[in-house]
């Protein structure tokens, strides 16, 4: 191979390093263009995505549905499988489930292979000019469209665009280069010294099979090694059964993303991405061995009614992923078994969700769902909050600080959620966002503040009740009634507020504007009732001050869950419509 590549002269050889080049050109436009119009489809897709979702919960054949349809959105297993790692790592769905789910994914990615076919067979310059005009209309829409949606739509064409001028230009600077008799000659010879033909020895497989594997991992895109592939047997270079070797290592090159992904999460997330790597694996050996006996006789097959070569490839692509689909669907239950053995339990630490939070960064490629969870997490901090308040007003009242331990615990997570969530915010207003989750996630930053904001209230009635034991002074039972009154129109105003925000559900919002005024109207009689009191000569000062205190962050409290209610209504009529 190489002797026959150095007897080229010095031209040729320039020639071909040109082509080279120009052929990476081709690949990174391929790629740019499959991130765009699947990072966009993703967005614009966002609620249907999360309805897949919740199906791919029930069943198997749910799972392998909505893995095969998540990843034609995507146009990427590797983007889908890193996903499923997040989802299972925060505990979205369980191993088995994400398991279906990745077998579905795998043949989704085989769309690629179809639209690189379509590209490279028949009329290649009309396709490609048709599409080339596709990707400046999409130009225009981004450039001079008014509305959100409009430009998305036009980012998803610039990318279908780019798709196809990528593989234009791989398939062209090919055949450019074998434009030169000599050059065409030298790769020919390279190409048979490696298996070209029907007929493929053990040997030359394995270094087909090993070869996709390596390409695959490194550019971590199965789709652009099978565009490669697919272009090299446009230009006659490769047979049909040297693609077919080549196909089955990209499959198991692929999981080199999700195993990377897998690093430092959660037991369950680390078995998902050997899931994946067993199902590829098992997969390829499966098949590999029968393809080495049989791939001349099954070319000569696909010749009788499929006379251009990239379309069998994209064919055999897509059979061969149904099949080991449906080979290893019955035994889904055995792969999950074994990835259990392969990454057991740590020792004397049990892993859950909570060991690493629900925003796991890589829900950040799904930004539909992302928002979800931070909702969810927010809904978390909420209870934590409340929780809170209703610990401390238990020590001023009765004077039991058993609970203050745990009190201080919480208050140290509610602050790290904070945090936590501001952070993830951060990272996720970067990315673009639907309309709709825009606003959401610009609501969501007050919405921390304000749990936050609770969580202090909660922090000052604690001290007021230290005050009140080291002194040894009491309320008084009149006190002690106004006191729970408010606190009964506080824990009504919070279900309501957890129904409005949690659920998105504005048919509450009467109710937590009437809660809301009747602590407001509460504050006002307590404060009318410390001067009265303070007036007879019923109250000590430290009692009376206490109370009065009590009274105005109790109203605070009340005004905050306001404010998380109120938070749903900036996006609740975009919902609606």
């Amino acid at each position: 191979m190489a002797a026959s590549l150095l007897a080229l002269g010095a031209s040729e050889v320039l020639k071909i390093l040109n082509s080279m080049l120009l052929l990476f050109g081709g690949v990174a436009a391929f790629i740019i263009g499959m991130n765009m119009m699947g990072g966009n489809l993703e967005t614009a897709a966002g609620k249907s995505m999360r309805r897949l979702m919740a199906k791919a919960t029930k069943n198997r054949f749910l799972g392998v549905g909505t893995g095969a349809a998540v990843t034609a959105i995507v146009t990427s297993s590797s983007a889908t499988t890193v996903m499923i790692v997040g989802f299972v790592n925060v505990g979205l769905m369980t191993l088995t489930q994400a398991a279906s789910i990745i077998m579905g994914a795998n043949i989704g990615t085989t769309i690629t292979a179809f639209i690189t076919a379509v590209s490279t067979a028949g009329a290649e310059f009309e396709v490609t000019a048709l599409f080339a005009f596709v990707a400046f209309v999409g130009v225009l829409m981004s450039m001079l469209g008014k509305t959100d949606k409009i430009k998305r739509i036009g980012a998803i064409l610039q990318g279908l665009g780019l798709i196809f001028i990528g593989m234009n230009v791989m398939s062209a600077t090919m055949g450019d280069m074998l434009n030169d008799a000599e050059i065409k000659g030298a790769v020919e010879n390279a190409f048979i010294s490696i298996g070209y033909g029907k007929d493929v020895l053990s040997w030359e497989i394995a270094v087909l099979f090993l070869l996709g594997a390596l390409l695959t991992g490194l550019v971590q895109s199965s789709a652009a090694i099978t565009a490669i592939v697919i272009s090299l047997a446009a230009s006659n270079l490769i047979s049909l059964p040297m693609a077919m070797f080549i196909i089955l290592g990209t499959n198991v090159g692929t999981c080199v993303t999700a195993l990377f992904s897998s690093l430092g999460t959660s037991v369950n997330a680390r078995r998902t991405a050997v899931v994946h790597l067993l199902f590829n694996v098992i997969g390829s050996v499966i098949f590999i061995i029968p393809l080495a006996f049989i791939s001349g006789y099954l070319a000569d097959f696909f010749n009788s009614f499929i006379p251009a070569l990239s379309w069998q490839i994209a064919i055999f692509h897509m059979a061969f992923n149904l099949l080991t689909t449906a080979i290893l669907l019955p035994f889904v239950n055995y792969l999950v078994k074994l990835a259990c053995l392969i990454v057991p339990d740590k020792k004397g630490k049990t892993q859950s969700a909570e060991d690493y939070g629900l925003l796991d960064k890589r829900l950040l490629r799904t930004p539909a769902i992302a928002v979800g969870q931070v909702r969810k997490e927010l809904t978390h901090m909420g209870n934590l909050a409340f929780g809170n308040y209703k610990r401390s007003l238990d020590m001023l009242l009765n004077g039991d600080f058993s609970q203050k331990s745990e009190f201080e615990k919480t208050e140290k997570e509610i602050n790290d959620y904070n945090s936590y969530i501001s952070s993830f915010l951060v990272k996720l207003s970067l990315l673009e966002l639907a309309e709709t989750d825009e606003k959401k996630v610009s609501s969501f930053y007050h919405v921390a503040s304000d749990l936050e904001r609770i969580g202090d209230y909660a922090e000052n009635i604690v001290e007021y009740a230290d005050r009140m034991a080291e002194n040894k002074e009491q309320f008084s039972e009149h006190a002690k009634y106004e006191i729970l009154e408010m606190d009964l129109h506080l824990t009504e105003l919070f279900k309501n507020v957890e129904k409005v925000f949690a659920d998105i559900d504005t048919s509450y919002i009467g109710e937590v504007e009437k809660e809301e005024a009747a602590t407001d109207e509460m504050c006002e009689k307590m404060q009318k009732s410390h001067l009265r009191r303070l007036n007879e000569n019923r109250c000590t000062p430290t009692a009376g001050s206490v109370y009065l205190q009590l009274a105005i962050n109790m109203e605070r409290i009340g005004d905050h869950m306001h404010n998380v209610a109120n938070s749903v209504k900036s996006y609740h009529s975009v919902i609606k419509s």
